[in-house]
């Protein structure tokens, strides 16, 4: 599933029509996908539904899906937000097919907010064809007072046609939005969808094809995708019979100190359940022995310590035949861990940073650009900030340019975490992931995936493949906990590594 912007949605229709797949027949298709996806779920017998339209092209699809309802015997009704002389283009075309049809228009600015109060309170559902990408000023009146009266109707199911009238392409809204229950967005999916607060205004997210060639999309500049399950299925790696244990990856993991020790033990423990062959856990020697007794299937690589933290090497690292390395949980933000970064950076190695690493990091960002081995980077926004130098409100507001542009600019793979993670590549492709919920804002889900993320890179020859497979796995685990016996409140970080085992026997069986 691809993902676009408003202008880039736009270059797509304009392909599409200069191919001879005219306007009024994409919006003759959409208005036909949408109702194929809504009378799945409506009863003849008992809604009836208000199809509410603005004069945009969103609104041409708004009279198509009105005439397709009632052509199949639902009570429709439609309402305009407009006056009909306002209509124009393609969108003129589908009104006059739908008067033609024998149906009436119901036009707001005619029969005032009250007429159209009266209807609103009368139907069971109200599809809103209102506003579409198009969008670029404040709601002005009648559209904001009927987007006012539809959101205070709590009984009436909402259904947005590609996006939420009110709300932006791109992201964001200027004042109201509607609050659907649920959106069918037209062919992509517009970024909106995956930004919040925009996304709390969609509800649930379909998608519907429109009969556009898929070699159009292909050709806009900036890939964007949605990670599915299916992509999951299809990328896992499955296990020889023959296999034995230096094939599934020989791992070191760098981080603890005497105040974290749980982040190591809890990352290491997510890299074993996660399937790694050989794990060597590089810690200080002052924390060994405890997070030796916690996690025994590991080996360990005891290094001088001050504090109960680095002292600065990393020792017999460069004898180790090792063939990944995943640095920061818990090592401590003292010059010590500073300098094992600085050290890591000079390796020929996939090297994946995060928590305190991306601490240390921020300081030395140049240095990624001279690496010749893969780099992994897996911020949170509050650590992309610290990278970028700028505030974590300006990080959620442009989350997929900025991963992006930093992702090319330093030649690593980013992983902004949140809702929504993204995965870019070096080469600026984007993979959004669809799974995770609350209750992986914890302190340890991080360090989790870490030791998930460190295993399936190693086990994988994808590593775009791997790093949004690992994001998918963690997200589904948190998932799984909370639609079997756990609540977004009650999880931790340890209630992941032990539900894991049910995740990749899903995927295993190819059952997601």
């Amino acid at each position: 599933m691809q993902v676009v912007t408003k202008n880039e949605m736009y270059a797509i229709d304009r392909e599409a029509m200069q191919l001879g797949l005219h306007g009024e027949m994409l919006m003759e298709n959409a208005g036909q996908a949408v109702t194929a996806k809504l009378i799945s779920r409506l009863s003849k017998k008992n809604d009836r539904i208000l199809v509410v339209i603005g004069k945009g092209n969103n609104g041409g699809d708004g009279f198509v899906i009105a005439r397709m309802l009632k052509s199949y015997g639902y009570v429709t009704d439609v309402w305009l937000a407009v006056k009909k002389e306002d209509i124009t283009g393609d969108a003129e075309k589908a009104m006059h097919v739908y008067e033609r049809s024998g149906y009436e228009v119901n036009s707001i600015i005619e029969k005032g907010l009250k007429a159209f109060q009266s209807a609103l309170a009368n139907c069971t559902h109200v599809i809103d064809t209102l506003l579409g990408i198009g969008m670029k000023d404040p709601l002005r009146s009648p559209y904001k007072e009927m987007i006012s009266l539809i959101n205070a109707e709590k009984n009436k199911y909402i259904i947005a046609i590609d996006l939420p009238s009110g709300i932006l392409a791109n992201g964001g809204h200027f004042t109201e939005a509607i609050r659907a229950d649920e959106t069918i967005a037209i062919h992509h999916p517009k970024i909106s969808a995956f930004t919040y607060p925009s996304r709390h205004y969609y509800g649930e997210v379909h998608v519907v094809n429109i009969g556009i060639p898929p070699l159009i999309s292909e050709r806009v500049n900036e890939k964007r995708y949605v990670w599915t399950a299916e992509k999951v299925m299809r990328t896992f790696p499955e296990r020889s019979p023959t296999a034995h244990k230096g094939d599934h990856g020989k791992g070191l993991l760098i981080g603890g100190s005497k105040t974290m020790s749980g982040a190591i033990v809890m990352s290491a423990k997510a890299a074993l359940r996660s399937g790694s062959g050989l794990l060597t856990i590089a810690i200080p020697e002052d924390v060994s022995i405890p997070v030796a007794s916690e996690v025994i299937e590991a080996m360990y690589l005891p290094c001088a310590s001050k504090d109960g933290q680095f002292s600065g090497e990393l020792q017999q690292a460069d004898d180790m035949q090792i063939e990944a390395i995943a640095v920061g949980p818990g090592m401590g933000r003292n010059e010590g861990s500073r300098n094992i970064i600085k050290q890591l950076l000079e390796k020929d190695v996939p090297l994946l940073i995060d928590a305190d690493g991306l601490y240390h990091l921020a300081g030395m960002v140049d240095r990624l650009k001279a690496r010749t081995a893969p780099t992994i980077v897996t911020p949170h926004e509050g650590e992309m900030a610290r990278l970028l130098g700028i505030s974590p409100k300006e990080v959620n507001t442009n989350r997929f340019q900025l991963s992006r542009k930093f992702a090319m600019t330093y030649s690593c793979y980013v992983v902004l975490k949140g809702p929504f993670t993204i995965c870019t590549t070096p080469s600026g492709d984007q993979y959004i992931n669809p799974t995770g919920n609350a209750s992986l804002a914890k302190g340890g889900s991080g360090d989790v995936l870490t030791g998930i993320m460190l295993s399936l890179i190693m086990q994988h020859s994808s590593l775009q493949a791997a790093i949004s497979n690992a994001v998918f796995v963690h997200g589904r685990v948190a998932d799984e906990l909370v639609a079997a016996k756990h609540s977004s409140i009650d999880v931790i970080a340890s209630d992941l590594i032990h539900a894991l085992p049910h995740v990749y026997r899903l995927i295993t069986q190819h059952s997601l």
